[in-house]
């Protein structure tokens, strides 16, 4: 699977926390796992993915990083997924509902719901999230409100929103929300460009955002 640009929003902006036991959620290529494990250097992180050929990848992506003591890959349906709470959790998923198939399986398992549902998911972070843990969740805006509602009626609340745009003028494309178990007023939200008018150079804002992963910066 392609390394996406919103994915590695995610890994930078979300609050990684001081030491601890993280989750990565459908790990893919392991980015948000190592991400998390870079930006909390006394953490544990699980990184858990359904898919043989992705499990595959990760762990090499894994056991070629520095993080490897500290990273751990499962195969695992995270339905079925049995550990100690976490104090964050991670998870760019599937949210495609009723769209056209690709050939690939195994992109379908990435881009599809079907195999887990936003209900199935929702479920499974509350029962692997401590009760002052965070969870940050990576989607599109339509699909983030109906998460959202769903995961309010769990008991897990939104307390911090980013929203990407590509540039000025176009809509929002993606939504990072950080969820808890209390309740919190007002929501803290902001807004990410990542490509000035030209759509071609990064603005400062994003380069500063993703330095310390970028290698062109």
């Amino acid at each position: 699977m392609k390394v996406c640009t919103d994915s590695c929003v995610l890994g930078a902006f979300a609050d990684p926390g001081a030491g601890g036991r993280l989750l990565d959620i459908g790990t893919g290529t392991g980015l948000l796992a190592l991400m998390a494990a870079q930006r909390n250097p006394a953490a544990r992180v699980d990184a858990v993915e359904v898919d043989e050929a992705a499990f595959q990848q990760a762990v090499e992506n894994v056991n070629d990083s520095p993080f490897a003591d500290r990273v751990k890959v499962i195969q695992s349906r995270i339905q079925t997924f049995a550990a100690e709470p976490y104090d964050r959790i991670l998870c760019n998923p599937p949210f495609y509902t009723n769209h056209l198939r690709s050939p690939d399986a195994a992109v379908n398992r990435a881009l599809h719901n079907d195999e887990l549902p936003f209900e199935e998911l929702i479920a499974s972070i509350d029962r692997l999230l401590k009760p002052g843990g965070q969870c940050w969740v990576l989607l599109p805006p339509f699909e983030m409100e109906r998460f959202s509602r769903l995961a309010q009626s769990a008991g897990l609340w939104s307390f911090q929103e980013l929203s990407l745009r590509h540039q000025t003028q176009k809509p929002v494309f993606r939504t990072i929300t950080g969820f808890g178990r209390q309740e919190s007023y007002p929501l803290k939200t902001s807004e990410l460009l990542i490509y000035k008018l030209d759509g071609k150079t990064y603005t400062d804002a994003f380069r500063q955002l993703l330095r310390p992963f970028y290698l062109i910066f």
